[in-house]
């Protein structure tokens, strides 16, 4: 069990992500590759508040808000409206990442520092196996925000909105949808999700400046694996990366950990090649 909650608790952090890619890419069709990113410079403001400034734990979870969707919509309006229409974006976004990426390593350097944990400290015993608090609360953090995200999904207006761009760009703008309003609410509500989890993920992976490679490349496996424009694909997909990672670190050693995530990814993409939860759109010309 031990095991089981290290793996859902990474796990959970990989589904975040591949959460906030599909955000982007429901309502504007684009891959933002700097969503992870955005979620580590999340983090280095929640060290940044908690440690260095010692503000107050609810301005510093605004403040990492604020600041990471600001820098989403700036992203959204400098290297994604340019290019829409084509294939730019791919290198844009790559682009943005590799910034961020500077960046952080410009302002906090390159060691791993520290985020505080704002609750109880300590081992607890759950279900036979030892988990941090900080592991649980990851864990409830990523069910709640994809069943939040299905529920606006299909009971609101807004939701529907998002659904129609995501299934069809044009007959969505002939129906009176703003894409482009869409997509820059998409990228701002991402990144604003993106820095109110920089406080939580920051005690379980530290603020580095390598972080977003490695979240980035772990979330789209966990995209890949269950479904592009799913959010509960994302969810179960993240969890799946977290579990096969950790039990092979655990049974074979940490050297085969990636190994085995990538054999599982070819493995489902043999059998499903638009992952557990995508589906095959056919439009009728």
């Amino acid at each position: 069990m031990t095991t089981i909650w290290a793996g859902l608790s990474i796990g959970a952090v990989y589904a975040l992500v591949a959460v906030g890619y599909n955000i982007v890419f429901a309502a504007s069709g684009t891959f933002n590759f700097a969503h992870a990113q955005l979620m580590m410079v999340g983090i280095f403001i929640a060290y940044a508040g908690l440690v260095t400034l010692k503000l107050p734990l609810l301005v510093v979870f605004a403040l990492a808000a604020v600041v990471v969707a600001a820098v989403a919509a700036v992203e959204e309006r400098v290297a994604i409206r340019p290019v829409t229409g084509t294939e730019g974006h791919l290198v844009t976004t790559v682009g943005m990442a590799s910034l961020l990426d500077g960046a952080s390593q410009l302002i906090w350097g390159n060691q791993p520092l520290q985020v505080p944990f704002f609750g109880p400290a300590g081992v607890w015993q759950v279900l036979g196996g030892r988990v941090l608090p900080v592991e649980l609360l990851l864990i409830v953090a990523a069910l709640a925000i994809a069943a939040g995200l299905v529920l606006i999904g299909r009971r609101t207006m807004l939701g529907l909105a998002l659904l129609a761009v995501a299934e069809d760009r044009e007959a969505a703008q002939l129906r009176g949808v703003n894409v482009r309003r869409m997509a820059l609410g998409a990228f701002a509500f991402s990144g604003l999700l993106a820095g109110l989890l920089g406080p939580l993920i920051g005690p379980k992976t530290f603020a580095v400046a390598t972080l977003g490679s490695a979240l980035a490349l772990k979330g789209f496996v966990a995209l890949a694996i269950g479904g592009f424009g799913s959010v509960p694909g994302g969810l179960v997909g993240g969890f799946a990366v977290g579990l096969v990672e950790a039990s092979a670190g655990r049974w074979l050693g940490s050297a085969y950990a990636d190994l085995s995530v990538f054999a599982m990814l070819l493995l489902v993409l043999l059998v499903r090649p638009t992952g557990l939860f995508g589906r095959v759109r056919e439009r009728v010309v």
